[in-house]
């Protein structure tokens, strides 16, 4: 169970400087186009020091209705990112907003351009969906000196931010979990990481500590996916790892920091005919969903994104509107989604099929 944790608070951080990622991978990346393109409107479809802006919220329209919200995300394709999108989209719209959202394809240099734009054109509030604030100096720099609070989904505390959703690592845990009891401690994983977004880097550090502690005999391989390209990558890594790990042997699974890398890798398997390589993600997407449907995907982890962006936007309003930055944790589970449990999960959550 992931306890998701939004935490909202009076001190922000100002970085100094554009600290390195965990890994030493960079944070500005590699991929993604040279321009970030904005969207607006509806969007179908994730600790620093001290310093906090004026309770009273930007100069674009404050936050008590009217405003601007600029999204800067990661990836607007990723199903998980398009739920806090469109859960975002839906309660400023309901509020009287109007609704911006960039897609800077993985690139934390266009992330930076496109919040510093946001703050030119007097944005209310603006969300970082899964960029580390530590990749977000320039941009988080100027959102601060404007006054404009930044909400970060998976993206952590840092300069000008006055909330985040936390740790993204949790939700690792029941995948994990799952897999180590299936492979009953032995075998091999392939497991595939992202490194530029700190939810995946958190789910990462969860991962190793998990299968040191629980499956030290598991002999895992990792290989870091691309956005974009992650399905790509997936499916070419798998095809590789597969060669070395022929049918018959002990237990074999893949393993993914979210489950489109995961569904990259399933076709590999699935072109080899292969039978015996479990598979594992996390988030919940309603590909992945019908994946385990049809038994092709073993187990995710259902995040609800929609929800998470509808309380990013409350909070926030409520919050600066009220002059009330006391910290709050608000807490959003996941739920382990596996052919044990799939027609009462559907049950209960037809919508994640859409």
């Amino acid at each position: 169970m992931r306890r998701n944790s939004v935490v909202l608070g009076t001190a922000m951080a100002l970085a100094a400087i554009v600290a390195a990622t965990a890994c030493s991978v960079p944070d500005s990346g590699t991929t993604g186009s040279t321009a970030p393109a904005a969207a607006t409107g509806s969007a179908a479809g994730s600790s620093g020091s001290t310093g906090a802006p004026a309770a009273t919220g930007a100069t674009g329209g404050g936050t008590s209705g009217g405003g601007l919200l600029g999204i800067v995300t990661i990836s607007a394709t990723d199903a998980n990112n398009a739920r806090v999108i469109a859960g975002a989209t839906e309660a400023a719209e309901k509020a009287g907003w109007k609704v911006e959202v960039v897609d800077a394809a993985g690139n934390a240099d266009q992330a930076n351009t496109a919040i510093r734009n946001f703050v030119n054109k007097k944005a209310g509030m603006i969300f970082d969906l899964v960029f580390p604030t530590t990749s977000l100096g320039s941009g988080l720099g100027a959102a601060k000196a404007a006054g404009i609070p930044v909400a970060t989904w998976g993206g952590g505390l840092g300069t000008g931010v006055v909330m985040t959703t936390g740790n993204g690592a949790p939700f690792a845990e029941p995948a994990t979990q799952a897999m180590i009891d299936a492979m009953k401690g032995e075998g091999a994983v392939l497991a595939l990481t992202y490194r530029t977004g700190q939810v995946c880097r958190d789910r990462e550090g969860l991962f190793d500590k998990m299968m040191k502690e629980k499956a030290p005999n598991i002999t895992v391989t990792k290989n870091e996916v691309n956005i974009p390209g992650f399905l790509q990558d997936g499916s070419r890594y798998a095809t590789a790892w597969l060669a070395g790990h022929p049918a018959g042997g002990k237990p074999l699974a893949v393993w993914g920091c979210w489950e489109d890398p995961t569904l990259g890798a399933i076709s590999a398997i699935k072109q080899q005919n292969r039978k015996d390589v479990l598979t594992y993600g996390i988030n919940g997407s309603s590909t992945a969903i019908k994946a385990v449907q049809d038994g092709s995907l073993s187990a995710t982890v259902y995040e609800d994104g929609k929800r998470e962006g509808r309380t990013m936007f409350d909070t926030v309003q409520k919050a600066v509107a009220g002059g009330d930055l006391k910290p709050q944790t608000i807490d959003v589970p996941g739920i382990l989604v596996s052919k044990d449990n799939i027609d009462s999960f559907l049950s209960e959550h037809p919508e994640a099929l859409s």
